[in-house]
């Protein structure tokens, strides 16, 4: 029997689709009319003004149409997990005592600072994973703890403690979502669909040991460092002790400063970062540290029982998936590459110790929202067909966002919006987290019959009789065969060195195998028989942690190709976008996988100048894209065109802010020098621009429909896009150019996960306003705009012949610019109005010499005008 692991959810695509291209279409050739006008109806009296907002909306448009194009072929999908079960779980020749037959898959969380990233947070996530509906023993975590901190390691020791009883309990009531910290604070009822009449007691049971968890939890810091100063107090004395025995005996000894050690539980050295620095002990200086915190489990359930004591386990399966922890070796004069480093670090140890076909990494701050997600996400890697497939992208969801959205942290036109349209080409970027790989892609091999990809839009061609259904807007059946000849390119040569590891290169072959689908039809080229994964893996030994401990040296990328074309690639602040483009280069395609319940949230910065940081970061990266190889102009033929546009416009995009910035002073400027971009406002210049505005909202509304995107969710994002476009978006291109020109490197701070210090207001941290350089452009922006209006109308009103419609059009202008800065202005005046008292000195100063600019460069008239106007009456 056959049946769909993936079927289509959107049956209005196709019309949708039409609909957006002819409006598309109109728009386009709207603007080319338009642009054309304006070419040819110059402003005589004000050719410099004519000419800076000439040069702007070319841009515009153009910019415009690369963010339009990739939007062309939309697609919706959905998945069926009953035939996924079906097909891989339940009894068959080949599986007769209904063991799981999916494959393996490790899960990577990155941590790097105690301090920023609460250790609470972290054992939150970590318990969210632990508890996840997925076989137990095809399961393995791994955390990376990139500063070495003693606080991280104590902290996952006490979250697989309570874990042994978080995850049956989760297991035996079917608890959703499974991160206890946010299931404790759900606004409802508990109760609802909790059919055992013994949930309400083992509830109150488990939510005292989390409460007594978090004790343990929040007072590791003090306990830590008393139990180093009682252990270095025992240590300077034995230390005293002796040197004292030695002085009675005639030996001479200097004064030996003792070193303040950080110490483990068992009495022994902390091997990682030290509270006070030390050779061997600070960051950027240690040994690798690599401890199995939970074992690999049996392949068969192990049934709890009745405890008086504790909660009643009968019949729930309570082991735990193995947990890892993971800080790589540190050493001065070495480039660890950051995250991308780290990253690289989990995949050679995972692929050593347990070596999971597939891969999802998380932020230490996104925790599993549905127990289900890694099931939807192997749904699509295990249809017909999707060995092809590199990644899985979630879209990201956060909590702790204010209300109104200020700052458009929700950033839901881009992942309901852009990411969704992506899906219907060569698939949507990978955005950092929340993501699935495929290791053997991870590896920089290239696609299963990667010249099968066709089109316009990247469509593979689908096996005859199979059993993926999905509605493209627009489905291309043309195909090659045969190996494609093409220009020798670096991202299509094989990758050749791994590192000095046997055993992980012989690990490649076994993954490649297990990350295949089931070859039960004979449409399926590139398959595994049933039954090949129900066996148990072997058991760890000593030589092969020690092999996996060596893969985490500091060393060991030496003269490899890791970062260049294997794992992570290295060079980039945006790490995770480059990674995802060189996937899509070598002719991979990727999923984006939106489940009806939110498969991941994590936080996001409310803060003004946190959220302008965060955004300057992500534009920094994309102006090193543009700017490097992994620029899409010079990519491969697998790269089709729409894709190549999507990510054009992802190199692009910072460099509108310069136009931005000019086109935000040029109702200012029109105002102060009473003359406008058009000679005056005739009926081609509205008619054009009533069309152009019309098409817009039009496709606006288009694309609100099909994403489910909320109308003040679309405008808050226009709002932000003007925000951070004059701000952090200029920056990043003048990091940009920097670095490019003067090799200026670019570091950046770790955004922090802290929530808020005020338990009474969780949204305390939108009211906090911390200065930055970033406000000064937009600030300058809104004030020479307010002073125009204010001069403008002055010299309307005392002019002898008033230009009203030349007011009004920089007027309407000045308003549009600053109804967009509203929520920058709103955010400056903080809590009650409580403006710092520099954002009144800069405005003061910019006031001041913005007036008195003027008043020299255009002096009034004064009686002159009166007088000359007198005589000519």
């Amino acid at each position: 029997m056959e049946a769909s692991y993936k079927k289509d959810q959107c049956s209005s695509c196709y019309y949708q689709s039409i609909q957006c291209r002819l409006l598309v279409v109109i728009r386009l050739v709207a603007l080319v009319l338009f642009l054309t006008w304006r070419v040819q109806n110059p402003n005589q009296d004000a050719l410099w003004l004519w000419g800076l907002s000439i040069v702007c909306e070319i841009w515009f448009a153009f910019s415009w149409l690369l963010d339009q194009l990739p939007k062309l072929n939309p697609i919706d999908r959905a998945v069926d997990l009953a035939a996924l079960k079906e097909k891989f779980e339940q009894p068959s020749p080949t599986n007769p005592h209904s063991r799981s037959d999916l494959p393996g898959i490790d899960i990577f969380v990155s941590t790097a600072d105690p301090d920023k990233e609460p250790p609470l947070v972290t054992a939150n996530t970590i318990l969210s994973i632990l508890a996840v509906e997925y076989p137990v023993e095809k399961v393995s975590c791994y955390i990376s703890d990139d500063g070495a901190a003693i606080l991280t390691f104590e902290a996952m020791a006490e979250a697989i403690s309570f874990g042994e009883l978080w995850v049956p309990f989760c297991r035996k009531h079917n608890i959703e979502p499974r991160n206890p910290d946010t299931y404790f604070n759900l606004k409802k009822d508990p109760t609802i669909n909790k059919k055992k009449p013994d949930f309400v007691k083992d509830r109150r049971w488990i939510k005292r040991e989390y409460d007594e968890f978090k004790v343990r939890i929040n007072g590791l810091p003090d306990a830590i460092k008393k139990r180093c100063d009682m252990l270095n107090s025992k240590d300077q004395l034995q230390r005293s002790v002796s040197t004292t025995s030695s002085d009675k005996d005639g030996i001479n000894h200097e004064q030996l400063e003792v070193q303040q050690a950080t110490w483990m539980a068992d009495g022994t050295h902390w091997p990682g970062t030290w509270y006070q620095k030390a050779p061997d002990h600070s960051k950027g200086d240690h040994a690798g540290i690599l401890q199995i915190m939970s074992k690999a489990p049996d392949i068969d359930p192990v049934f709890g029982h009745f405890d008086e004591k504790r909660l009643d386990f009968t019949g729930v399966d309570t082991r735990l998936p193995m947990f890892v922890y993971v800080s790589r070796e540190k050493r001065p004069g070495f480039d660890h590459n950051k995250k991308a480093g780290a990253m690289n670090a989990l995949v050679r140890s995972s692929a050593i110790l347990s070596n999971g076909p597939f891969i999802l990494n998380l932020d230490c701050d996104h925790y599993f929202y549905n127990s289900m997600a890694i099931r939807e996400g192997m749904c699509y890697m295990m249809d017909r067909g999707g060995d092809r497939i590199c990644y899985v992208q979630f879209p990201q969801r956060f909590e702790g966002i204010d209300p109104s959205d200020r700052y458009a942290n929700h950033n839901t036109v881009f992942f309901d919006g852009n990411m969704r349209a992506l899906d219907g080409l060569q698939g949507p970027v990978y955005v950092g987290t929340g993501c699935m790989f495929r290791r053997y892609a991870l590896y920089g091999f290239d696609p299963p019959r990667a010249n099968e990809y066709s089109g316009l839009f990247g469509q593979y061609k689908q096996p005859k009789a199979s059993i993926v259904q999905e509605q493209h807007s627009d489905q291309d059946d043309e195909s090659t065969t045969g190996r494609e000849h093409l220009s020798s390119h670096p991202d299509l040569e094989l990758p050749k060195k791994f590192g000095s590891s046997s055993i992980f290169t012989d690990t490649i072959a076994v993954a490649e195998f297990q990350g295949r689908p089931l070859s039960d039809h004979i449409s399926v080229k590139n398959g595994r028989p049933p039954g090949a994964l129900i066996h148990p893996r072997p058991p760890l030994d000593a030589p092969i942690v020690a092999e996996a401990v060596a893969v985490i040296s500091c060393w060991y990328e030496d003269n490899t190709e890791w970062g260049s074309r294997i794992g992570w690639i290295y060079g980039s602040v945006t790490e995770d976008v480059v990674t995802g483009y060189r996937m899509h280069n070598r002719g991979w395609r990727s999923i984006y996988c939106i489940t009806k319940r939110d498969a991941f949230r994590g936080t996001a910065p409310i803060n003004l100048t946190d959220r302008l940081h965060q955004v300057l970061r992500w534009a920094t990266g994309s102006v090193e894209i543009f700017f490097s190889k992994n620029n899409p102009l010079v990519a491969t033929r697998r790269l089709k065109f729409l894709q190549r546009v999507a990510y054009l416009n992802v190199g692009i995009y910072p460099f509108t802010s310069i136009f931005l910035v000019v086109y935000c002073f040029l109702p200012a400027l029109s105002l102060f020098s009473g003359q406008f971009i058009v000679q005056g406002l005739s009926v081609p210049f509205l008619s054009y621009l009533l069309t152009i505005t019309v098409c817009l909202m039009l496709l606006s509304l288009l694309e609100v429909k099909w994403s489910g995107i909320g109308l003040e969710e679309w405008w808050r994002n226009e709002q932000f896009w003007v925000i951070g476009g004059t701000s952090a978006h200029f920056a990043a291109v003048l990091q940009g150019l920097l670095k490019v020109i003067a090799g200026v490197e670019i570091s950046f701070t770790l955004t922090s996960k802290s929530t808020a210090e005020d338990e009474d207001d969780i949204y305390a941290d939108l009211y906090i306003v911390k200065w930055t350089s970033l406000f000064c452009m937009p600030l300058t922006i809104i004030v020479i705009n307010m002073v125009a209006l204010v001069i403008g109308f002055s010299k309307t009103v005392y002019s002898v012949i008033p230009q009203w419609n030349k007011f009004m059009g920089g007027c309407f202008f000045s308003f549009w610019v600053l109804a967009h800065m509203y929520p920058f202005a709103k955010g400056l005046m903080g809590r009650r109005g409580r403006m710092p008292t520099i954002v009144w000195v800069w405005s003061g100063l910019v006031s001041i010499t913005v007036s008195l600019l003027w008043i020299t460069i255009s002096p009034p008239q004064g009686n002159a005008s009166v007088s000359d106007g007198a005589v000519q009456v």
